[in-house]
C-alpha cells in the first residue's frame, strides 16, 4: 500500500473540486480537511483492490454535505457586514474560470455535482450514481441538463451577433472547459432592417 501522503498528493485537488461543487471557498477548505483525517483513520484497513479515487470523492461527497447542514445550523449575525477582500488581478483565463464556477453555483445541487464529478473529477455515469445515491440513469440526465443549463448561462452575456437574416447566434463559450478562445470577434456588420 502506497504512503498515505503520495494519496494526498495524487488526489487531493479531486477531493477539493468535489467539495467545492456543494460548499464557498472557506467551507471547501474544512471539508477537505475532514475527508483526508477520515480517509487516514480508515486508510490502513482497506482492500488493497479498492478504488482509491472513488472512495475518496465518496467521503468527500459525505463530509461536504456534513459542513453545509452544521453551517444552516449556525446563527448569522447582520449587525455587521465584514469588508470584501480586494479582488485579486485576473487574467484571461482566471476571468473565465471565475465565470464558469459562478455558472456552476446557479445550478440545482444534483445538476452541479453531477456535472463535477463526471466532467471535472472524471468519474462514470454509474461512479456518480453510487456517490450521490441517484440511479446511473438520473445521473447521466442530470449530468446532461447541467451542461445544456451552463452553455446556455455562459452564452447569455454575449451580446448577439446575427449574420444575415439567418438569425443565428455565436456562441460566446463552450463548457466545461474554463478557456477563452484568444482570437478576437470581429465587429459584427449592420443589421438589415426588419431582422428583430
Amino acid at each position: 500500500m502506497e504512503p498515505f501522503e503520495r494519496v494526498v498528493a495524487r488526489h487531493g485537488r479531486t477531493v477539493w473540486r468535489v467539495c467545492r461543487a456543494v460548499l464557498d471557498e472557506h467551507d471547501t477548505d474544512d471539508a477537505w480537511s475532514e475527508t483526508f483525517v477520515a480517509a487516514l483513520v480508515a486508510y490502513p484497513s482497506l482492500p488493497a483492490s479498492t478504488n482509491l479515487e472513488a472512495w475518496l470523492v465518496t467521503i468527500a461527497h459525505r463530509k461536504a454535505i456534513d459542513v453545509l447542514r452544521a453551517r444552516e445550523r449556525r446563527p448569522r449575525p447582520v449587525e455587521t457586514v465584514p469588508e470584501p477582500p480586494p479582488a485579486p488581478p485576473h487574467d484571461e483565463t482566471v476571468a473565465r474560470a471565475d465565470e464558469l464556477d459562478g455558472a456552476l453555483r446557479t445550478l440545482p445541487p444534483g445538476q452541479r455535482r453531477a456535472v463535477v464529478y463526471h466532467h471535472l473529477v472524471g468519474l462514470s455515469h454509474r461512479e456518480v450514481a453510487e456517490v450521490t445515491g441517484l440511479s446511473a440513469d438520473a445521473a447521466r440526465r442530470a449530468s446532461a441538463d447541467g451542461i445544456a443549463a451552463l452553455r446556455r448561462l455562459l452564452a447569455e452575456p454575449a451580446t448577439p451577433r446575427r449574420t444575415g437574416t439567418s438569425g443565428r447566434v455565436a456562441r460566446r463559450a463552450s463548457v466545461p472547459s474554463a478557456s477563452v478562445p484568444s482570437t478576437p470577434v470581429p465587429s459584427a456588420s449592420p443589421e438589415p432592417k426588419g431582422t428583430r
